[in-house]
């Protein structure tokens, strides 16, 4: 077999090890959640990383997400949400949530409701 077939087999084999719901999730959620799809590609979000609600801010012209040990990372780190991952859907999770890989980045990113 070769290299690049075994590190195939086992970055597919390791995926579902990556993705892992969040504390407490809803249930009502749920759905939602497992609905995302990556802009472009229309792969499932949560599928091949972890989505999870959490703390962004936004700057002048983009959005950052906070990445933290839930994800898997530390130190944590702001982590600028590429424009071409950006989901411009209805929220009801009530925060921005994103969905992060470590070495893949974000892969989907949903901007909190508007306030």
């Amino acid at each position: 077999m070769s290299f690049a077939a075994r590190a195939g087999l086992i970055l597919i084999s390791a995926a579902p090890a990556l993705a892992a719901p969040p504390e407490n999730p809803d249930p009502a959620l749920r759905r939602w959640f497992e609905g995302l799809r990556q802009p472009g590609a229309g792969a499932p979000c949560c599928s091949l990383s972890d989505c999870r609600r959490v703390e962004a801010r936004k700057g002048d012209t983009e959005w950052e997400i906070w990445v933290d040990a839930r994800f898997g990372v530390a130190p944590p780190f702001w982590e600028k949400a590429p424009p071409a991952k950006i989901l411009r859907i209805a929220n009801p999770a009530g925060d921005a949530v994103a969905c992060f890989a470590p070495g893949a980045g974000v892969m989907c990113f949903v901007p909190p409701p508007e306030m």
